[in-house]
C-alpha cells in the first residue's frame, strides 16, 4: 500500500515537474499579419518608435502577438492575447535600474538556488491585470515608472546537477520569488527584448 503511494506521488510530482517548463516559441510575422485591432491600441505609442518587429508566440496552445521596438533608448515589448486584449508591457532593463533592495533580494535567490548562474536578460513587466485600464497600463509602463504593481523577469542560465539550463524567474517589485519556468533553447528568429 505504502509503495503504492509513494508511486501516485512520484507520478503526481513529474506531472508538476513538466507543467513548469516554458515551450513559448516567438516567430516573426509581416505587419499584415498582426491582428489590427492590436496595433490600433498599440498606435498611439509608437510615435517615435525604431525597429519596430511584429511577432506571434504559442506557448502550448495558447497564442498571443507581441510588438517589439525602440522607443527613448529603451527595449519595449508590447504583447497581445489572441483575442486582442493587452497582456502586458516589458521593458528591457539592467541591474542598475532595479531599486538596490529588491536586487539584493532577487541576487539572494539566485544565489540560494543555484550556486552558479549568469543573468542573460531582464524585463520590468507592467502586467495589464494589475491595473485599471489599457491607458493607465500604457502610461506607467512608457514613464518607465516604479510601481508596487510592477514585476522582474530574469532569464537566467544557471548549472544545476542536470548541467546548465536556462530558467524564466520572475519577482515582485520588492524582489520576493514569484515563479520559475525552465525555459527551452531560444529560437533566434527573434529580437531579444
Amino acid at each position: 500500500m505504502k509503495f503504492n503511494q509513494f508511486f501516485l506521488l512520484l507520478l503526481l510530482l513529474g506531472f508538476t515537474a513538466s507543467a513548469q517548463v516554458k515551450s513559448e516559441r516567438e516567430f516573426r510575422i509581416q505587419k499584415s499579419q498582426f491582428p489590427a485591432a492590436s496595433l490600433e491600441k498599440a498606435k498611439p505609442h509608437l510615435e517615435g518608435a525604431r525597429r519596430l518587429r511584429y511577432y506571434k508566440e504559442i506557448d502550448t496552445g495558447r497564442v498571443s502577438y507581441e510588438l517589439k521596438f525602440k522607443k527613448a533608448r529603451l527595449h519595449y515589448s508590447v504583447e497581445f492575447s489572441d483575442t486582442d486584449e493587452l497582456e502586458d508591457i516589458e521593458i528591457r532593463i539592467k541591474p542598475v535600474d532595479i531599486p538596490q533592495e529588491s536586487w539584493e533580494a532577487i541576487g539572494h535567490h539566485l544565489s540560494g538556488s543555484f550556486p552558479k548562474h549568469k543573468v542573460r536578460k531582464i524585463q520590468q513587466q507592467y502586467r495589464r491585470a494589475s491595473f485599471e485600464s489599457d491607458a493607465e497600463t500604457f502610461r506607467n509602463a512608457f514613464q518607465n515608472l516604479l510601481l508596487p504593481e510592477i514585476r522582474y523577469e530574469l532569464i537566467v542560465h544557471a548549472k544545476t546537477a542536470e548541467g546548465y539550463r536556462d530558467y524564466e524567474i520572475t519577482y515582485d517589485s520588492e524582489g520576493n520569488f514569484i515563479m520559475m519556468k525552465k525555459s527551452l533553447p531560444p529560437n533566434h528568429d527573434h529580437v531579444l527584448y
